[in-house]
């Protein structure tokens, strides 16, 4: 069995200071930390950079313990351990505000982004360290898929409590909380005198804020899903956030056949969609961080379909024969590159 983890799927360009020759640059901030299971590297530029570059850390360490689920005293530890008791548990704010956001998120993409997948997530192995990865039999997910239902978590935000109707569900935010933390620091930084920012959240989640040191929009590569040392394109992001899902991301090998770690909801099967990554841009980090795992489950029309419904965000599409559909949001912001490796570009349109 081969168990594969990637590097990460965004890549930070190098950002250039032409133009600014001798000009005075505003200071800046940085640090990496881990958070939320991942590498997290912040950057913030302002006469109160490092002030809020503190304040950041502490707010992003707040929330890895409230909702990481496999911390046994997390408000979502406590939430799933109560399943079917019946019982209203006492959470804090943020975490009923994320668990409002996923529920909605599961509404509107009629059940393709579900957080209450965690028992099927578990039984491939992908709920935890990935020590464990395995492929369970039909039955094994027959008995777990009825615990999959967003309707049976219900919020009440009056009381200030959720539960979980049934005994077994649990819940998982690994697929919303680092947007919602984008957002939490997004909201944060506006508190400071802060003249740009970028918040990588673990690659696959980033906000883009202000401007790059030396003015301009702040520059993201994509990279090629079939190749790390490649890129499909460049993005040109101010006040905006990204998320990316990809089926290179995490994976496993097992009897010459590759399962990924994006789950359809209704079959319990890696999503088998024709897709090899998503990117959803858009102001609402934790909309953009749980879209771009719901369009992939979606596929290509019906992601389509649900653009042309709304109008808070966009996408970047790669499929597997080699295409790239992007929205026309994102026409004049993203640079595409990936003709040089054999990929065409597509723009979708209203």
């Amino acid at each position: 069995m081969k168990l594969n983890r990637t590097t990460p799927l965004l890549i930070l360009l190098t950002v250039l200071l032409a133009g600014c020759s001798g000009a005075a640059q505003p200071e800046s901030a940085s640090r990496e930390l881990f958070a939320m299971d991942t590498l997290m590297s912040l950057q913030i530029s302002g006469p109160d950079g490092q002030e809020a570059l503190d304040a950041a850390v502490t707010e992003l360490q707040r929330l890895d313990a409230l909702l990481d689920r496999n911390e046994p005293d997390s408000d979502l530890s406590r939430l799933n351990a109560a399943a079917g008791s019946g019982t209203p548990v006492a959470l804090e704010e943020a975490t009923l505000d994320v668990l409002e956001e996923a529920l909605l998120c599961s509404a509107d993409s009629g059940g393709a982004f579900d957080c209450t997948i965690a028992p099927v997530m578990d039984a491939w192995g992908f709920g935890g360290s990935g020590d464990n990865y395995r492929v369970p039999g039909d039955e094994e997910l027959a008995a777990l898929l009825p615990l999959v239902d967003s309707s049976a978590l219900l919020v009440d935000r009056d009381a200030g409590t959720a539960q979980l109707t049934q005994a077994h569900m649990e819940v998982d935010l690994g697929g919303i909380a680092k947007g919602y933390a984008a957002d939490s620091l997004t909201a944060l930084l506006a508190e400071y005198e802060v003249s740009g920012a970028l918040l990588d959240l673990g690659s696959s989640t980033m906000a883009a804020l202000g401007e790059r040191p030396g003015g301009g929009a702040w520059r993201i590569a994509l990279r090629d899903p079939a190749d790390a040392e490649q890129r499909l394109g460049v993005l040109s992001l101010q006040d905006q956030s990204l998320s990316t899902s990809g089926s290179y991301e995490r994976y496993f090998t097992q009897d010459g056949v590759t399962y990924h770690h994006i789950l359809d909801p209704e079959t319990g099967y890696p999503a088998e969609t024709g897709i090899l990554s998503v990117t959803v841009v858009g102001e609402n980090a934790a909309l953009a961080d749980a879209w771009s795992t719901a369009l992939f489950v979606l596929g290509e029309d019906k992601a389509l379909e649900l653009w042309k419904s709304r109008d808070d965000f966009d996408y970047i599409l790669c499929c597997f024969d080699g295409r790239v559909l992007v929205t026309e949001g994102l026409e004049d912001c993203f640079a595409f590159e990936g003709d040089a490796y054999g990929y065409t570009c597509e723009i979708l349109r209203r």
